[in-house]
């Protein structure tokens, strides 16, 4: 018996200093608090470690603001039957003589099928000349041959008709029912009326953005805010290209939670406390809910409004704490917004840490005492 305990007792001694030498190599799901405060910029480190309070709430509640620029929104609506660059008009020119200047004797009226509107927006009609007709309705294109034309043969009438042709379009790609190519008519002139042209939105409302590419300048606004303010339905322009998709951000939570994953947005704000909601909650066997931490890099403008000062350049890393066992820990967690890119961190319990290091301990102790057994 005498010898079990002996060999019990070295086994708990080289286990005590074998923990005493790799304590800090325990597997774990994290660093912990003391070293997530160890890595803050008062103690040599390149991040400012910020408790969460109504003012860091109010300071960094930066909602992302999508709307179109006045040069968007004061684009005027394109007429139903405006002439634009690949048009094909169809002219139909009546003379009132006998010899006329455009078609053969004895036949007052000369047809021209097929006129294509160039890239410039001109076409050539006989006599007339170049002709800007890009920009016009076929009236006043009408008018305008008409008027070239009075000076050379009496009393020149003149039909025009638009055909066939590229004309004024815009693309619509993404969460839409119908993909493709439209042409901007009376009913589909404005944004929200191309998108009932496509079929309608498929994807989920509340976190739809619409981008609309024009000239190579994009400009977004999500759907619900579209609707919501009429100025914003702007009209639309040959070329325009409509991208309709789900809003692309993302946070990522880590930790002693109930799940660690990349968590796309479900809404267009999100708290911390709704944050935790979507992974299932703090893991009630591992968090330590005095140790909730939201890590970003913020705007200079930003963090110097959160700590009280001017002298900050460029983005900072920020590490915000929450303490949810505080009388207003909760409403302080439903307060602070989360942003794109925040990483979302729960430390584990001192008591876990401990219990990891006890079992690490013990383990082999009872392990070495039942050999020991056996031997016997």
């Amino acid at each position: 018996m005498k010898s079990v305990a002996s060999s019990v007792a070295r086994a708990a001694a080289f286990c005590l200093l074998f923990a005493s030498l790799v304590g800090c190599s325990l597997p774990r799901s994290g660093p912990s608090k003391e070293e997530i405060y160890e890595g803050s910029v008062q103690r040599q480190g390149d991040a400012f470690i910020v408790t969460v309070n109504d003012r860091v709430t109010r300071a960094t509640s930066l909602v992302p603001a999508l709307g179109f620029s006045e040069a968007f929104q004061n684009a005027g609506v394109l007429g139903s039957d405006t002439i634009s660059p690949g048009d094909t008009l169809a002219l139909t020119i009546w003379e009132n003589s006998d010899v006329p200047l455009l078609g053969q004797e004895g036949v007052n009226s000369t047809f021209l099928s097929e006129v294509q509107v160039d890239g410039s927006g001109h076409i050539f009609v006989p006599y007339a000349g170049r002709v800007r007709a890009a920009g016009n309705t076929p009236e006043a294109l009408r008018k305008i041959i008409t008027e070239k034309l009075d000076t050379q043969t009496p009393d020149p009438q003149v039909l025009i008709v638009r055909a066939a042709g590229d004309g004024s379009t815009v693309s619509v790609v993404g969460d839409v029912a119908a993909q493709g190519v439209y042409p901007i008519e009376r009913p589909s002139r404005t944004l929200s009326g191309m998108l009932a042209q496509a079929g309608g939105i498929t994807s989920e409302l509340e976190i739809t953005q619409i981008n609309v590419i024009r000239g190579g300048k994009t400009e977004r606004i999500w759907l619900t805010d579209l609707y919501k303010n009429p100025h914003m339905d702007i009209a639309l322009r040959n070329g325009d290209r409509i991208v309709v998709q789900e809003d692309q951000r993302d946070f990522t939570v880590l930790g002693a939670t109930g799940a660690q994953s990349r968590v796309p947005f479900e809404s267009q704000t999100i708290s911390a406390i709704e944050a935790l909601a979507l992974v299932g909650g703090l893991n009630s066997n591992l968090a330590d809910p005095t140790g909730v931490f939201i890590m970003r890099n913020e705007p200079a403008e930003i963090a110097n409004t959160v700590l009280g000062r001017n002298d900050l350049q460029g983005a900072q890393r920020m590490v915000y704490v929450l303490n949810l066992t505080e009388p207003n820990g909760m409403f302080m967690a439903r307060d602070f917004v989360i942003r794109e890119d925040d990483t979302l961190y729960v430390t584990e319990a001192p008591y876990v840490r401990w219990q990891k290091s006890l079992n690490a301990i013990v383990g082999p102790i009872n392990t070495t005492a039942s050999l020991s057994t056996l031997a016997n």
